[in-house]
């Protein structure tokens, strides 16, 4: 029997091929054959697979079905993100993993950015055994983040731009910015995002491993790191997503 952790990494492995090949990539149709039938014949997750699964019976078939459906690459790392939501929901509950470590990874790791991927691995991982170290992790998430959505949207920043210069370019980019709306409930809601961008910043600047420490200097705990990924990543997931909506419209 398929454990849960083996299970979740082929879904995901199973995912990110359709992806890659549904946006120019390579395809196996060996392997597609395989895992296709290796996952219909799990009981457990059957039903909560993608229709398509069972209806694309070969590689050929899935290319057809995507081609039609969605003319451009964004469009249809949006859909299969959505179609393999249930499933890999389903596993990570399973797996018991912090929350939002699951739904942050499904965007971050698969965003194509090896910068924001590593910042995101590196902050997740070095939580409990470096707090200092996925502080400064968490930081350099959310401004690989800014600039991965400038570079993409075409707005020049300054490579001396601090942290809450890039945030606030972005959030005009994307319509976030309090002062581009009206309802107070908005402004406050996009405010408390501006002020833990910048509150992520200090915390870098004040427990982080980027500055050189005094001999009264403040050693952050596993929780102070915890709270500065969770915080992380959440924003950066807000950031991606958002940026892949209107990338579409």
């Amino acid at each position: 029997m398929t454990s849960s952790h083996e299970l979740y990494d082929e879904v995901k492995h199973f995912k990110n091929i359709l992806v890659s090949f549904s946006t120019g990539g390579e395809g196996n149709s060996d392997e597609y054959l395989k895992t296709r039938i290796e996952l219909l014949n799990e009981a457990s997750i059957k039903d909560k697979l993608p229709s398509f699964i069972r209806n694309c019976r070969n590689l050929g078939e899935f290319w057809q079905f995507i081609k039609l459906k969605f003319p451009t690459y964004q469009e249809r790392r949006l859909f299969l993100k959505e179609q393999f939501e249930p499933v890999q929901t389903y596993l990570e509950e399973l797996l018991n993993h912090v929350p939002v470590d699951y739904s942050a990874s499904q965007v971050l790791i698969c965003i194509d950015s090896v910068h924001v991927q590593e910042a995101w691995t590196k902050a997740v991982e070095r939580r409990s055994n470096d707090p200092e170290g996925a502080i400064t992790a968490a930081r350099t998430l959310i401004e690989t983040v800014c600039k991965f959505i400038l570079d993409e949207t075409g707005e020049p920043y300054d490579i001396n731009d601090d942290l809450p210069d890039l945030y606030k370019k972005v959030a005009q980019q994307l319509n976030l910015s309090p002062s581009q709306h009206e309802e107070q409930i908005f402004k406050q809601i996009l405010g408390g995002v501006n002020s833990v961008v910048t509150g992520l910043g200090s915390l870098r600047n004040k427990l982080g491993d980027a500055h050189g420490k005094g001999k009264v200097g403040i050693k952050p705990s596993p929780r102070h790191a915890q709270l500065a990924v969770n915080l992380a990543g959440s924003v950066a997931t807000f950031l991606i997503e958002t940026w892949e909506v209107r990338a579409v419209k």
